[in-house]
């Protein structure tokens, strides 16, 4: 099984930063914020290979990924064996590259992967926000097991005042990730199974306050759909068209996941957020980190 990773963006929120260096390889700490997304991608049982989208305009992204033996032999010469194997780490993650030539939308940039899948179920990790332990796709991959093999997309409550910013699910709670009894059918862990999706409702209209995280393991014939799919809204080849003719077709649950679980980092204050986040949960850089501050208190 293989995952996709969309990479294509200009990065516009972080200009000029990103005029020379993508924003996918904008650090969160030591590690840019795309290896931490290709390592969670990874981590489900049976995913072998991450594809990146990426854009000609960002050669940079495949150098990252690719083997850097002067780098690697330099830093062992002078003793830095530790620097040299997170360097040999991420060349030899086993990732490959397919290119969007133009940015005509999400559900485009998922097709132009469509001849690496096999066929097959793949999942699909949106490249700014990532897990840090890496387990929400592992357990999307245990509901889809559960149900036949459908697809499963993640989803997390969100304020009533804020459900017009977010594509938004409808469906039926029809019980518990882990078997346990729910007190609210939107909380940490409920599964639903979908009968519909609305993009950026009105709250009156809203079908729930779950929205669309930014995870989902797809079954082949969403490729198939996307293959035809019409432009939608802005003009762009939307992957929430083509799901909704899939629900059509099949069965798709979703998997209510805690909001706070994923870091953020598709704007400069998120991506700066994250950073102390990760910061602060980290004892090889906490204290450093609220001593650089000039505190201690957090």
């Amino acid at each position: 099984m293989k995952a996709i990773i969309p990479a294509a963006g200009l990065g516009t929120r972080f200009l000029p930063a990103t005029k020379c260096t993508p924003k996918e390889l904008l650090p969160v700490l030591n590690k840019p914020v795309i290896q931490y997304v290709v390592e969670e991608a990874l981590e489900p049982a049976g995913v072998d290979e991450v594809v990146l989208v990426n854009s000609h305009e960002k050669p940079q992204i495949e150098h990252y990924f690719s083997e850097d033996l002067e780098l690697e032999g330099l830093l062992r010469k002078r003793g830095k064996d530790t620097f040299a194997d997170l360097v040999k780490q991420a060349g030899s993650l086993p990732v490959s590259f397919v290119y969007q030539e133009q940015p005509l939308g999400l559900g485009h940039a998922i097709h132009c992967a469509a001849d690496k899948m096999d066929g097959d179920p793949f999942f699909v990790l949106l490249g700014d926000y990532f897990v840090p332990d890496r387990q929400m796709c592992v357990r999307m991959a245990d509901v889809s097991k559960a149900h036949g093999g459908c697809s499963v997309i993640a989803v997390a409550p969100v304020p009533e005042d804020q459900v017009s910013r977010y594509g938004i699910v409808g469906g039926t709670c029809i019980g518990s990730y882990d078997g346990c009894k729910l007190s609210d059918p939107e909380q940490e862990g409920a599964v639903w199974k979908l009968s519909g999706m609305v993009e950026k409702p009105e709250p009156k209209d809203a079908p729930s306050h779950l929205f669309i995280v930014g995870r989902y393991l797809l079954t082949p014939r969403l490729m198939e759909l996307l293959a035809t799919q019409e432009p939608g809204a802005g003009g762009e080849i939307q992957l929430t068209d083509s799901l909704v003719k899939l629900l059509s077709e099949e069965d798709i649950y979703a998997l209510v996941v805690d909001p706070n679980e994923g870091c953020d980092t598709g704007t400069p204050a998120a991506w700066a957020a994250t950073n102390a986040r990760m910061a602060l949960s980290d004892p090889e850089y906490a204290e450093a980190f609220k001593e650089a501050l000039g505190t201690t208190q957090l």
